[in-house]
């Protein structure tokens, strides 16, 4: 792990889309690099995906990631895992990486008039894949800079670095009556995405993120099938120590698909008592690059 450089797929100011914190907003750091592929959503049982593959073959017509077109299966940030599009991930300083994300928030700080905070999410592909030691430099300029609220979003299968886990306990965990929240927003991959149980649910290390900060599921459902798969594995988690809460989110990177699942989601959810995520990047900006 490098402590000095980041390969940034993405550094964009939009609002939290999903999960506890929606509507805030948020600047986001998407990540390169990912463990997974998840080239099961959107297809039959079984069944998975090539759109990434074929989108691939015609990587020399894209010069940016906003010329990319949106993949309405598999994985709806493809980009920033697939060798082909690796050349369209910069590495970039910390200071480059600080410098840019202060540019895109008001007034250039992440404190607000008025108490309200603009948030930051760490995102991907896998952000704890690959980058962790090169974090703790990063956040501290942001916290010097009015930063108080982080999301991580992960899909729970990778380990805090001891550095890492230094610098956020020291930063966050015991600065927690000063406000400053630490939040693993975690989205196991389920048998829907076509990645195998065995190396996408992982019940110990998601109760580990629970001694830095608040930490939920987030699980992409679309038939009943897939929420009686979100049973189980919740009860591996709680018996593990897991004592957050669980979202259900429509699967859906594409507008048309994700309304398709939407009221079905939801009330499944409300069945099952579980909360209702919506993708609110898909309800306005229809999924677009930079949201």
């Amino acid at each position: 792990m490098t402590r000095d450089q980041i390969k940034v797929a993405e550094i964009f100011y939009s609002i939290q889309g999903e999960g506890k914190w929606a509507g805030v907003p948020s600047v986001f750091l998407r990540t390169y690099g990912c463990n997974f592929r998840c080239a099961g959503f959107g297809m039959p049982k079984g069944e998975n995906t090539t759109e990434p593959e074929e989108i691939a073959e015609r990587v020399a017509e894209f010069k940016t990631y906003n010329e990319l077109p949106l993949a309405t299966t598999g994985c709806d940030s493809y980009a920033s895992w697939h060798p082909k599009f690796k050349h369209m991930s910069p590495l970039m300083s910390i200071d480059e990486i600080a410098d840019k994300m202060h540019e895109l928030i008001p007034n250039n700080t992440w404190a607000q008039p008025g108490g309200d905070d603009i948030h930051l999410i760490l995102t991907g592909g896998e952000p704890l894949l690959g980058w962790q030691r090169a974090y703790p430099e990063l956040l501290l300029k942001c916290v010097k800079n009015g930063l108080r609220n982080i999301t991580i979003e992960t899909n729970g299968t990778q380990k805090i670095d001891p550095l890492f886990s230094n610098f956020i306990f020291h930063q966050f965990t015991k600065q927690d009556k000063l406000h400053h929240k630490l939040t693993f927003s975690v989205s196991p991959k389920l048998s829907v995405s076509g990645e195998p149980w065995d190396k996408a649910i992982k019940p110990d290390i998601i109760n580990s993120y629970q001694q830095y900060g608040y930490t939920y599921l987030k699980f992409v459902v679309a038939t009943k099938e897939d929420v009686e798969e979100v049973e189980q594995a919740t009860n591996e988690y709680r018996k593990a120590g897991f004592t957050g809460s669980v979202y259900l989110m429509p699967v859906g990177g594409v507008y048309d698909q994700y309304m398709m699942n939407s009221d079905k989601v939801a009330e499944l959810a409300m069945k099952k008592g579980y909360r209702y995520s919506p993708r609110l990047q898909v309800d306005i900006w229809r999924n677009a690059w930079g949201t």
